[in-house]
Order: structure tokens, then sequence, then C-alpha cells
């Protein structure tokens, strides 16, 4: 089963973590969509990461998130299991669920590792 590296790791627990200190959505969309690029290897964080992505989604009574991050939880375990995951996609609604996008240079660091 693909891991991340222990730094991915603790830089994933870091942005979940900030995520759900933050006091206003755009702040905890960020700080998800950094641990989302980070999770995408490993399915149990890929999956999480999800879930944490629809609940923002319920609390924001965002129908197009919430579906979109439904229709996620469903393909993120078996796509990272096996290995077909649009590389540095963000995880929303608006990003195509295949479509790779350019990675932070901080995230690329900690995932060549």
């Amino acid at each position: 089963m693909p891991r991340i590296s222990p730094q991915a790791d603790r830089i994933y627990r870091d942005e979940m973590a900030a995520a759900m200190r933050a006091t206003d959505a755009a702040t905890r969309w960020q700080h998800l969509e950094r641990a989302h690029i980070l999770s995408q290897p490993d399915p149990w964080r890929h999956t999480c990461n999800h879930a944490a992505m629809l609940a923002l989604a319920l609390r924001q009574r965002d129908r197009r998130e919430a579906f979109g991050q439904v229709v996620r939880l469903i393909v993120a375990a078996p796509g990272s299991v096996m290995g077909r995951y649009p590389v540095g996609n963000t995880g929303r609604a608006a990003a195509g669920l295949m479509t790779p996008m350019p990675i932070p240079d901080d995230l690329a660091d900690a995932l060549t590792r």
C-alpha cells in the first residue's frame, strides 16, 4: 500500500490541524487543499481529507462542493491504492476530478523525500 514520507505525514497533520483551528472558511479550505495534495498516495489520509472537505462544504451549505466531495470520497481510497490520482490536485469540486495541478514547492520537497 502506498505510504507518504514521515516529513509529508508531519506536514499533512499540521495542515489538517491548522484547518480545524482556522476561524474562517477560506483559510480552512487552503489548509485542507494543501493537506489533500500530501494525502493522495495514502488511502486512509486521502479519504479522511475528503471527509473533512465534505464536512466543511455541508457547514457552508455548498451543495455543489458537497456533491463533489461525496464523489471524491467514493474514489479516493481506490485511486490511492491503484496509484491513479491527479498529482497536485487540490481536491475541490472546482478542480477536475482527474486534473493534475502544480505542487507548491514546499510540498513537492516533502513528497520527494
